[in-house]
């Protein structure tokens, strides 16, 4: 049985919107839960292993899935999180890698090494598409997967809209290299970028040409995953991050609520899945 299940971040919730306020864990996880969000995921850029073991409790007693998202610093760091994402019932480890060697002969050993690595500890992982790691560069990564055929994604698109600063509209070529990268995707993070900024209001007018070509995006990828799976979870994160990702005013505050906007894009997804269930 397929089946999406949406998750949002922790990161994002710490604070969750405009008033800066930060949630105790227990409040933050009913209000994920009380949302219909099926997981939070963990990031270990934004906190640590202690802030991970503070908010699984409240994750169980909520019946929320821990993703647990890694920046190993060095190849063999990755293990110590493979371990501990596996006693945490993670469906997978989002590796955001901070190994960055330049040549790409040398990058592929690296990435051979972290999947030898998870597999033989039984914990999958994903290279999430992501600035100032390994997979920085759209044509690298592409490159990366070409040599690599068992490398699987995490497509968190908004990193390469900005990093290639994509022109609007898209050529059919460059259109056709994000294709190529969802195509080898198994999970997917929600964030609209334009080629200037990682993160944009979603209701602003002069935002909506990225808006449409993002959902258009995360159907092709949805559709994608749903015709290569008859089995198996489509994990969406909805990753809206708190400044300096979110774009503030004079006063400092943040020009959008993203709670709000995080379950938005959460009713996009599903709206989106439901139209592939049906055929």
């Amino acid at each position: 049985m397929r089946q999406l299940k949406t998750y949002t971040s922790l990161w994002a919730m710490q604070p969750h919107d405009q008033t800066g306020v930060k949630l105790p864990y227990d409040q933050v996880c009913e209000m994920v839960a009380g949302a219909g969000f099926d997981g939070m995921a963990i990031d270990l850029g934004a906190s640590d292993v202690a802030t991970a073991h503070a908010v699984r409790p409240h994750m169980e007693a909520n019946n929320l899935t821990p993703l647990i998202v890694a920046f190993p610093k060095t190849i063999e760091s990755l293990e110590d999180t493979l371990k501990m994402a596996k006693d945490f019932g993670a469906p997978f480890v989002d590796v955001i890698g901070q190994v960055m060697p330049i040549a790409l002969d040398d990058m592929v050993p690296v990435i051979e090494t972290w999947m030898e690595m998870s597999d033989k500890i039984g914990q999958p992982i994903q290279f999430e598409t992501h600035r100032n790691c390994i997979t920085n560069d759209l044509y690298t990564t592409l490159q990366l997967i070409d040599r690599i055929p068992d490398m699987r994604i995490c497509a968190d698109l908004s990193h390469y809209v900005v990093d290639r600063e994509f022109w609007f509209p898209l050529s059919d070529h460059d259109l056709g290299l994000i294709s190529r990268i969802l195509e080898r995707s198994d999970s997917f993070q929600g964030r609209v970028a334009s080629r200037q900024q990682i993160q944009l209001q979603l209701d602003f007018p002069q935002h909506q040409k990225w808006v449409d070509l993002f959902k258009g995006w995360w159907r092709e990828g949805l559709t994608s995953w749903h015709d290569r799976n008859t089995t198996g979870d489509c994990i969406f994160v909805c990753e809206l991050g708190p400044p300096e990702y979110a774009m503030t005013g004079p006063d400092g505050k943040e020009m959008s609520n993203r709670w709000e906007e995080a379950q938005v894009i959460k009713g996009w997804v599903e709206d989106m899945w439901q139209d592939l269930e049906q055929g």
